[in-house]
């Protein structure tokens, strides 16, 4: 007979097992990537352009002090109000979402990256405060309804259920919500955070942002005045979790809806357009007849071959060469923020690099490296492992303090190799894969620089007022979206993997 020790013990190698061959397929996958990627570095001399930003990045110029608080003020307004939308829409879902529709209707929203919202918002809407706000909450709210509903779930169920009438609102009130009340304020912070990078890269379609003006300044080659514009973009993150006091957050919303409010010219015939022939298929915009079948068939195919296909192809490159690189990224630069490899001072200025990279966002960022280099798939490989890389690299770093080493522990890199990293890779893991769905929504939405992914080819349909094309490109964008994030939670869950580091 076996013994219990003995079960354990193969279990345990088993997983092991499970581990180190999905992490060879994911490698192996990425290497199959950069054998069929665009890496071509169109540029002659990109040296030249980067040390003209650099100058700029030294000598900020402030060409109106006006201005820059304007927009300043309009890209936080922005975000407050979308927040404040996807956070009363997003409690509302949550408290609903043991119903699968809901949780479906949540995956589908948060599917679909806000530039495409606002994108199809600016169809019925025009370039309003209300696109934007809009654009921001909805998909926000997918997301908040998942992480509340999760968070309501997992807290302990014996308050409630010593309640006469657990099933009620009260008894959520009283039980329920305030246990969850600390992390979803955590989480709600943090999404803030998010909300004000998204806010300004919707500048970089049109709204009146930080973005807009940003976008103009680099592309023009103003470096010094980019450089101030990205300065202010550091400092309002950096400066927000000192900012949000819980008795200044009601005043934070008022003055956002009163600034800027959420307004726009509706022209209910533009709707009814919109939807009833704008974003219906072309062979079906004249009725139903005899040949309306093989004609929508044809015009399906067209679009797979010339659209759907490379899109969806070059999203997956980029996506899985930018996942196995963020993963690199992370697992070398998380000790910048680790006390068992760096002291105090080292770790601030390592963790203030880390902090710098996360705040930029990857379209940003993808801008940037494509003023180098061109348009290829490399601008955006380089800005999607940057940027997840330092949030990975950042929470691993804080984690790893957490892990109590013995007096006599190694140092050095056996420290990292033999006692460290293998108390933090499932950790790692489960983070990366969290990540995953996000990297391949960036990687689709990058597109709309210049770069063949499906972004590429919903930007072009737009601008050709080829709204039906449009629609069915974000609509396979979402469907790829659940499909990998489905996939990373199968996999989560079939290898185990934890959110909490092994700290003994």
């Amino acid at each position: 007979m076996s013994q219990p020790g003995t079960n354990q013990r193969t279990a345990q190698l088993d997983s092991y097992g499970q581990i180190r061959r999905t992490t060879f397929w994911f490698a192996a996958a990425a290497l199959v990537g950069l054998l069929l990627a665009d890496l071509d570095i169109v540029n002659a001399n990109p040296w030249t352009e980067f040390a003209r930003m650099g100058q700029g990045l030294l000598h900020p110029e402030v060409s109106s002090w006006g201005e820059l608080l304007e927009w300043t003020a309009k890209t936080l307004a922005f975000a407050v109000e979308g927040m404040t939308l996807a956070i009363a829409l997003g409690m509302l879902l949550a408290l609903l979402y043991r119903h699968w529709w809901i949780r479906a209707l949540c995956a589908f929203l948060r599917a679909i990256h806000e530039l495409f919202w606002a994108l199809l918002f600016i169809q019925c809407l025009g370039l309003s405060p209300l696109s934007g706000v809009l654009a921001l909450a909805i998909p926000y709210a997918g997301t908040l309804a998942k992480i509340y509903g999760e968070l309501f779930d997992e807290t302990d169920p014996l308050p409630r259920s010593t309640l006469l009438q657990p099933n009620g609102l009260s008894a959520f009130l009283f039980t329920t919500l305030p246990l969850a009340w600390k992390p979803l304020l955590t989480y709600t912070s943090y999404r803030l955070e998010c909300a004000l990078r998204s806010s300004i890269v919707l500048g970089f379609i049109g709204l009146p942002t930080l973005g807009y003006h940003l976008e103009s300044t680099l592309r023009e080659g103003y470096y010094a005045q980019a450089a101030a514009l990205l300065y202010t973009l550091i400092l309002m993150v950096i400066a927000l979790k000192y900012a949000l006091q819980k008795f200044l957050l009601p005043i934070y919303v008022l003055l956002a809806f009163w600034y800027l409010p959420p307004v726009a010219e509706v022209k209910p015939e533009f709707i009814l357009r919109f939807f009833t022939q704008d974003i219906v298929p072309a062979p079906l915009q004249g009725g139903w007849q005899a040949d309306t079948g093989s004609r929508l068939w044809q015009w399906l195919q067209l679009l797979w071959q010339q659209q759907m296909w490379p899109g969806l192809a070059n999203t997956l490159i980029i996506s899985q060469i930018a996942l196995v690189s963020t993963a690199v990224l992370a697992l070398l630069a998380f000790p910048l923020n680790s006390p068992h490899f760096t002291g105090r001072a080292s770790r601030i200025l390592g963790d203030s690099l880390l902090v710098v990279l996360r705040t930029i966002p990857e379209y940003l960022l993808a801008f940037v490296v494509l003023l180098f280099v061109g348009p290829s798939m490399l601008p955006a490989i380089i800005a999607l492992t940057l940027h997840n890389g330092a949030i990975l690299a950042h929470l691993l770093g804080g984690f790893s303090a957490e892990i109590c080493l013995r007096a006599d522990a190694c140092r050095g890199i056996n420290r990292y190799a033999y006692e460290i990293l293998p108390r933090l890779y499932r950790h790692f893991l489960a983070l990366l894969l969290y990540r995953w769905e996000v990297i391949m929504r960036e990687s689709a939405i990058l597109g709309i620089l210049g770069i063949a992914t499906l972004g590429f080819y919903v930007d072009s349909a737009f601008e050709e007022f080829r709204l039906d094309r449009a629609a069915l490109l974000i609509l396979t964008s979402a469907l790829l979206n659940i499909g990998i994030d489905n996939l990373a939670r199968h996999l989560r869950r079939r290898l185990h993997l934890s959110t909490t580091p092994e700290t003994l």
